[in-house]
């Protein structure tokens, strides 16, 4: 069961198949802000997107640490990540 505080850490894939990594507290309307093109310029100019892979953690620090993480994997263990589903 995820606890109500948790956080996000998710990967999308963009319609050019980059991959875009973000945090969140509440994932259905972070997704819903990407898809519609508010969430970020970046997924702006790449729509439309879909997510790739998530992971609920306990809080948001512990969301934010993760990001940082992944953002720093190269593209090859980014979609490790996908496939394998877990970080």
């Amino acid at each position: 069961m995820i606890p109500m505080d948790a956080a996000w850490v998710y990967l999308l894939r963009c319609a050019d198949g980059s991959l875009y990594c973000g945090w969140t507290s509440d994932l259905r309307a972070r997704l819903l802000a990407h898809g519609a093109g508010r969430a970020s310029r970046y997924t702006r100019a790449r729509l439309p997107v879909e997510l790739a892979w998530a992971q609920a953690l306990p809080d948001r620090g512990a969301a934010r640490r993760a990001e940082v993480r992944v953002k720093a994997l190269p593209r090859a263990q980014k979609l490790a990540l996908v496939t394998a589903r877990t970080l």
